[in-house]
Order: C-alpha cells, then structure tokens, then sequence
C-alpha cells in the first residue's frame, strides 16, 4: 500500500493544514493563512495523508482567480516526510484540477524556482497577474517590495 495518498482536504483537515503553513511561514518560506481563510477555501486544498500515522503530510491549493487563470499556492511538505515526490504530486494534482475546470493557465509565486521549473513552469514578470496583485498581493507586508518569483505552466 502507498505511504502517502492525496484526496481533497476536508474539515478535519484544517488545524494540520494551519500547522504546516504557520511553520514554513515563520521560516518566511510562504505567507501565513488564517483559519478564516483555510475554512472559506477548504474546497482549494488537496492533501498527502500519512497513511502510516493517518497524519496529514502535505498540502497544496488551486485557486482560481480569474477567466482561465489559476494558482497554485500554500504547497508544503512537512519536513519528515520531504523526498517521496509528495511536492511533485501535489502540484500535479492542482494542476490535473485546473484542467478540470477548463483552466488552461495555472500561476506560481514562489522561491522554489528550479522545483518549479522541472515541473514545466516559466519564470513571467508579475505585471501579467494584475487580478492576483489587486487580489492578495495589497495585503501582503512584503508588498511593494515582494522578492517571489512568478511562474507560470500552460497547459
């Protein structure tokens, strides 16, 4: 049997999901998400369950944010369970969701360039996201001044 599975996050879901991103966002490594935030988008999140330890190991969202633009955002794989191709999977899985929905361009803002990059993304200037900036970007405390890199697949 697989050590990890991914499904979509339910609610029992969230206090481990909040957990994994408060801890890469204190390393600065992704914003942090309220539980408001987490509750309000829990249909965005896939997860790697543990299925060992029923634990959850992994998360990743697709949202989407405009007419056939999508991003993949809060991707975290707890540190133990790193190298299983967990971060590959996820974003696959969001990316097999975009398609879904007859989403054709899905986005990235990231410090994981090469990751990214062996998974078909392109490094694009941010001036070609301007519903992401006006969306989330003007709540960031990083913002003008964000030092994330833009990617971008076209599927």
């Amino acid at each position: 049997m697989e050590k990890y599975i991914l499904r979509k996050a339910t609610i029992t879901d969230v206090k481990a999901i909040h957990r994994l991103l408060m801890d890469c966002a204190t390393k600065r490594l992704l914003l942090p998400r309220s539980f408001g935030e987490l509750y309000s988008h829990l249909r965005d999140f896939v997860v790697a369950e543990d299925t060992d330890k029923g634990e959850v190991a992994g998360c990743c969202a697709l949202t989407i944010t405009w007419e056939a633009l999508a991003e993949v955002r809060s991707l975290v794989v707890a540190e133990q369970a790193q190298g299983h191709g967990l971060g590959r999977r996820l974003v696959e899985f969001c990316v097999s969701d975009a398609l879904t929905f007859g989403v054709y361009k899905v986005f990235t803002l990231t410090y994981q360039v090469s990751f990214f990059q062996k998974l078909g993304f392109s490094e694009v200037s941010k001036d070609i996201l301007p519903q992401k900036v006006w969306a989330d970007c003007l709540k960031c405390p990083q913002f003008p001044e964000c030092d994330e890199v833009a990617m971008m697949i076209d599927l």
